[in-house]
């Protein structure tokens, strides 16, 4: 028997990156890209290498550009992690667990370090591929859980529980990260939306401004830490953004969105060292007289667009900076691609 299972990008839509600290946010998860985790049954446990762990290489300058690209690991260590979260959680829950071996592998389209969580994504879809396998069937909320362990405590990736808990339920989800519900539970409150709720929207990625989150994100945590005011003044204020766009939403006022994401965005700046290039994407899809902030840590951009004219005008300026404009297909909450 193969097993075959996906899991998709993520956009942080509003209140990101509050998520980490305490606060609210609204994802979406998308299905032009995918990770593709294939496990089947063999004598031995083996975890094979995608393109991403390749230790062979034309030149030296193909070696540079590949470090550049993916980093100095590729999606190997992610595997090794989930396996070892999972099996963990096995004995710790005494589910006991069959001998057979397995082989895994992964492969991935998802444009790497722009912000659109793709690791996350390779262990979402490796988790579900061992839930497959063994038989075993684990609440969403404590598979986003497994997920963030996997990459915070195994692999010290510096990480937040938003794309995890959108990979898992998929769809359109509000999640509530406030301390006292995360010290009462152990997790958040995810509430599913209607994507029929949301305004036009873009996605936009380039694959030259890729910075790996941890580095992005250590100054801010340390600063969040130390309680620094002006840092959790701007957690409150992204998470009440996302508690306005939920009630916008909800009300039918799509049309208020734009300004709550290009507020989003703005605040971001007054804490965070943001990149000239990452900018000038964000100003330059605000040209058009669209919306525009982070999907994530910066590389990718999501926003609003009135009409196929200024959806037109969007495209052909960013593509201008080497940028490339989507629609993105929102995933139903039931795994399926939705509208």
């Amino acid at each position: 028997m193969i097993i075959r299972t996906k899991a998709y990008p993520r956009v942080g839509l509003v209140g990101n990156p509050s998520d980490g600290y305490f606060g609210k946010t609204i994802s979406f998860a998308f299905s032009n890209f995918c990770a593709e985790v294939v496990l089947y049954e063999t004598p031995d446990m083996e975890i094979l290498a995608s393109e991403k762990d390749l230790s062979r290489f034309s030149s030296i300058t193909d070696l540079s550009r590949d470090v550049k690209l993916h980093g100095y690991y590729g999606g190997i260590r992610l595997l090794k992690a989930t396996v070892k979260k999972f099996y963990d959680y096995c004995q710790e829950h005494q589910i006991e667990l069959h001998t057979k071996n397995f082989t895994i592998r992964y492969k991935s389209n998802i444009p790497h370090g722009v912000g659109l969580a793709g690791s996350s994504a390779i262990i979402t879809a490796c988790l579900r591929a061992l839930m497959a396998f063994y038989g075993v069937s684990i609440a969403k909320y404590i598979q986003a859980n497994l997920v963030l362990s996997a990459e915070v405590d195994e692999l010290r990736i510096a990480a937040g529980l938003q794309d995890r808990v959108i990979q898992v339920y998929e769809g359109l989800v509000y999640m509530d990260f406030s301390k006292e519900i995360m010290a009462k539970q152990g997790y958040g409150i995810y509430e599913p939306l209607e994507v029929g709720l949301l305004p036009k929207l873009y996605v936009a990625y380039r694959h030259d401004l890729s910075e790996p989150t941890e580095v992005f994100h250590n100054n801010i945590r340390d600063r969040f830490k130390r309680g620094e005011q002006k840092v959790t003044n701007a957690m409150r204020y992204w998470a009440g953004l996302a508690d306005k766009a939920k009630s916008c939403l909800v009300n039918g006022q799509a049309e208020e969105i734009s300004r709550l994401l290009n507020a989003n965005f703005d605040r971001r700046g007054k804490i965070y060292r943001l990149g000239q290039d990452n900018i000038r994407m964000v100003e330059t899809a605000r040209s058009t007289g669209a919306s525009a902030k982070f999907t994530g840590s910066g590389g990718a951009i999501v926003g609003t667009y009135k009409n196929a004219q200024m959806f037109n005008h969007l495209k052909k300026k960013l593509s201008k900076l080497k940028i490339k404009v989507i629609k993105p297909k929102i995933v139903s909450g039931k795994g399926k691609p939705g509208i």
